[in-house]
């Protein structure tokens, strides 16, 4: 249990810096008004898509780095590292390009109006966004790495630096140096009428959200990959790991396909969603932006302790050590499951004044009684999402990623859309109807995969031990993952 904590206290921590992009873009983009608001919720449909396909792809890496690890393959984490590193670059890229010149297509497809302010708005927001991209990526895939290394307090050091950075900058990048609230905080609307004088700038709005956030994340891309080809984070590499190997290649391909569309699913089903709730309006896109954004925030602890099972069901799968695997997952699970009971209760309490820090301005009202209502109605089901984040980490970290896809498209691809949309359309429900669509589906998807989870399938390990390592991990290259308590001990 305590390993667990220990491995998976960085991670946890790591996705809450992370949401704190978002937040700090949604709270300064809420200065600008609904219009404003409304723009990043259809932009974000987009975006938490491409961002979670991305990071299905370095599950196999996290995945490959923690088996050869436990297995005391030594060797060959440095190639796997290469080599996922060199995947990742390429796809980024090419989704960067794609992403720019179709995000006009995606906007409408989420129900974004062209002709209107929020389109505009979101437009120049999404292929800012598309634009960094690489940058985006470049940090996941280092992120993944060191998580299967058993490192994951380096990242979490990266990601403090980036978000206090994006933080510090955004309210100068969204507002400029005119009606600017944080000069208004510290008394110094002399100081910003001055420098409104000298130059003139007004902000960039909603672009300069995602400005903020590409120039942040980008730094720290820059100094994390730095770090791995130093060599200073424990792995080494050399230019012949950045070669194509086919079988690496194909391993990466084989087991991220599978983790990529299984984490996408989720974020293909808030775009689906984004699209049934804009049949309701604007305010409506606005109200449910927020509410995604704030359950995003609430649901990251059982992301990161589902990333640390991960990491100790690979290295202990890896190192014949299938108890000690299970009795991980059932630790995080009962973890997991009480603090989100506790979660649930604060966020239904209070839904009203959460949804009121994130808008300002004509129609506030509206957005938060609608981001409120969305809150209500799903924190009812956070002990159900959190303990599926769980066992799907499980499926994941024995390199089961097909099975970890079938159950999140079953999940979110089918069951989500169809309920919400029979819920919203046929039944007159509207947008509360989708919001009842996503909480009854989190009930029922992890009944399905603990089900699943129970006939004990998914214990069988991708990678072989060195033949010269044994059932043990390397005595001089053990991480709390690995080694975990005595085998008589929780």
């Amino acid at each position: 249990m305590w390993p667990l904590i220990v491995l998976s206290v960085p991670i946890v921590v790591t996705n809450l810096l992370m949401v704190g992009y978002n937040l700090a873009d949604t709270y300064w983009v809420g200065r600008l008004g609904q219009a404003g608001v409304s723009a990043l919720s259809f932009s974000w449909a987009i975006i938490f898509l491409v961002i979670s396909f991305g990071i299905g792809f370095n599950v196999a890496g996290t995945v490959l780095v923690a088996q050869n690890k436990g297995a005391g393959n030594l060797d060959r984490i440095a190639r796997v590292a290469g080599q996922t590193i060199s995947v990742i670059f390429g796809l980024s890229v090419l989704v960067a390009v794609v992403g720019v010149v179709l995000a006009p297509t995606m906007l409408r497809f989420v129900g974004a109006e062209p002709g209107t302010l929020e389109y505009e708005y979101a437009l120049a927001y999404t292929r800012t966004e598309f634009a960094g991209m690489p940058f985006i990526f470049a940090f996941f895939v280092f992120q993944s790495l060191l998580q299967g290394w058993g490192d994951t307090r380096t990242p979490l050091y990266l990601m403090s630096f980036s978000v206090a950075l994006n933080v510090a900058i955004d309210p100068f990048f969204i507002l400029g140096f005119q009606d600017n609230v944080l000069f208004a905080w510290f008394g110094l609307e002399a100081l910003e009428a001055q420098l409104f004088t000298l130059t003139g700038f007004d902000g960039w709005a909603v672009q300069g959200a995602a400005f903020a956030t590409i120039l942040s994340r980008g730094l720290a891309a820059a100094i994390g990959v730095w770090l791995l080809l130093s060599g200073r984070v424990g792995i080494e590499l050399s230019r012949g790991d950045f070669r194509p190997e086919l079988e690496t290649v194909k391993q990466l391909v084989t087991i991220g396909a599978p983790a990529s569309v299984e984490v996408s699913t989720k974020a293909f089903s808030v775009t689906i969603l984004t699209a049934l709730v804009a049949l309701a309006g604007p305010t409506a896109v606005a109200g449910y932006g927020i509410g995604t954004r704030v359950t995003s925030m609430v649901v990251l602890p059982a992301l990161g302790l589902a990333r640390g099972v991960e990491t100790v069901v690979g290295q202990n799968l890896g190192a014949g050590q299938v108890e000690r695997a299970e009795r991980g997952v059932y630790a995080a699970a009962g973890l997991v499951a009480g603090a989100f009971l506790l979660f649930s209760g604060v966020v239904y309490v209070l839904a009203d004044p959460i949804v009121g820090i994130f808008i300002t301005g004509s129609g506030a009202a509206a957005v938060v009684a609608v981001g409120a209502e969305y809150l209500r109605i799903v924190s009812l089901s956070f002990v159900f999402l959190g303990t599926f984040y769980i066992v799907q980490g499980a499926f994941r970290g024995s390199g089961s990623t097909r099975t970890a896809m079938g159950f999140a498209i079953v999940g979110f691809i089918v069951l989500r859309p169809l309920l919400a949309y029979g819920l919203a359309e046929p039944l007159g429900l509207g947008a509360t109807g989708v919001f009842v669509g996503d909480a009854l589906t989190n009930v029922l998807v992890v009944v399905l995969a603990g089900l699943h989870f129970l006939r004990g399938t998914w214990t069988d390990s991708v990678v072989e031990p060195d033949a010269d390592h044994g059932a043990e991990p390397h005595p001089d290259d053990r991480s709390p993952a690995a080694t975990g308590p005595p085998e008589d001990q929780d």
